[in-house]
């Protein structure tokens, strides 16, 4: 891949190469996008075949960042970063000091958070080194554990999605089924469970299973089951590209609204469910409770605080069919246009201007 080009393509800010010889670090951080603030994103590690898929990985989940947090409104942008390495095996303090160092070199422009194959632990390494770190241990200020915020925003987008579907966003006796039952989608299950909905669950960890039909009278089902049964929100909660040519035909339910990111497996999938007329309500803005409650920490954290605004997903979510309805299109673009308009409103206001649909800053 030539590297300019595809930054100059998609607007990318900056490509940060890191390597320290004593640690084995090898790692890049991407800023795709400051027009709101400082790009906020976590760390991933993940032991990549080749350099490339690296790259192409922290482009791809930077820009996105930058498209989640915007949708959120918050006042940050959009980067990430990845480590190449075995998170089972190439961990050590050493590592993560050095990318520490990395991270405080840039002053700001980029703060880091846990993600695939790091944690809190990790983080808390990280912030030997830099402040420009969320996520740390609650020792530190820090939120803790995401997985229960990042649930209730997803069941206030559920709400959301069935009042737009059922004209009523009531979910007590609603049939809902949730593929994959973990950390997030427990909690989820709760407050389901809590409002009167009845659960359809599966997941390829039977402990999981076992747990919510324990705990909330769930109904179990097979893996390969979970895509056809009558349900009316079916709740994706796992692995991405669910929803795809096998699936699509399966589905049953009136609307799709889980946790799992990258749900479509392709665009034309959200093309296609739109023309089915399913509800569906875009990944990165209804499971984005997780950045919002890290975001609240850079303020100096505020539970209270940050769950007001993860509650404001219900509003995103009908801002989104808003914009789906004017200009005729799927929830998906909605939501691409939905943050591509904010950003561009900030740009503005900076004394900016936009030319042939980039944003230009005035000199």
């Amino acid at each position: 891949m030539n590297i300019f080009d595809y930054m100059q393509k998609y607007d990318y800010e900056q490509l940060v190469f890191c390597q320290d010889e004593n640690s084995g670090l090898k790692a890049i951080i991407c800023i795709h996008d400051t027009t709101l603030g400082p790009a906020l994103g976590g760390t991933r590690m993940w032991p990549y075949k080749t350099e490339e898929e690296a790259i192409v990985d922290v482009l791809r989940l930077g820009r996105g960042m930058t498209y989640k947090n915007a949708a959120a409104g918050l006042n940050i942008g959009g980067g990430k970063a990845v480590i190449i390495g075995d998170p089972r095996e190439h961990k050590s303090e050493e590592l993560f000091r050095a990318f520490g160092r990395y991270i405080q070199g840039l002053n700001g422009r980029y703060i880091t958070a846990e993600d695939v194959g790091t944690t809190v632990a990790d983080m808390d390494m990280i912030h030997l080194e830099t402040d420009f770190v969320t996520g740390v241990s609650p020792a530190f200020g820090s939120s803790g554990n995401p997985s229960p915020v990042t649930a209730y925003g997803v069941y206030r987008g559920m709400k959301a999605a069935a009042k737009l579907a059922f004209g009523s966003d009531s979910l007590s006796g609603r049939v809902i089924a949730v593929q994959g039952v973990g950390n997030v989608a427990y909690n989820l299950c709760r407050h389901l469970h809590e409002e009167g909905a009845h659960l359809i669950v599966t997941d390829i960890n039977q402990e999981n299973v076992d747990r919510a039909v324990n705990d909330f009278g769930a109904k179990a089902v097979g893996v390969n089951e979970i895509f056809g049964v009558e349900c009316d929100i079916f709740s994706p909660c796992a692995l991405g590209a669910i929803i795809n040519d096998d699936t699509i035909p399966l589905f049953k339910a009136k609307v799709i609204a889980g946790a799992a990111n990258n749900q479509l497996k392709e665009e034309r999938h959200g093309d296609q469910i739109h023309e089915m007329g399913l509800i569906y309500a875009p990944d990165y803005v209804i499971n984005a409770g997780g950045v919002i409650n890290v975001a609240d920490e850079l303020q100096g954290y505020n539970r209270e605080r940050a769950l007001k605004k993860v509650e404001t997903i219900y509003d995103s979510i009908l801002k989104i069919y808003e914009i789906a309805e004017r200009d005729g299109m799927a929830s998906y673009k909605a939501a691409d246009r939905m943050a591509e308009e904010r950003i561009a409103s900030v740009a503005r206001s900076r004394n900016t201007f936009l030319q042939n649909g980039k944003t230009v800053y005035k000199r």
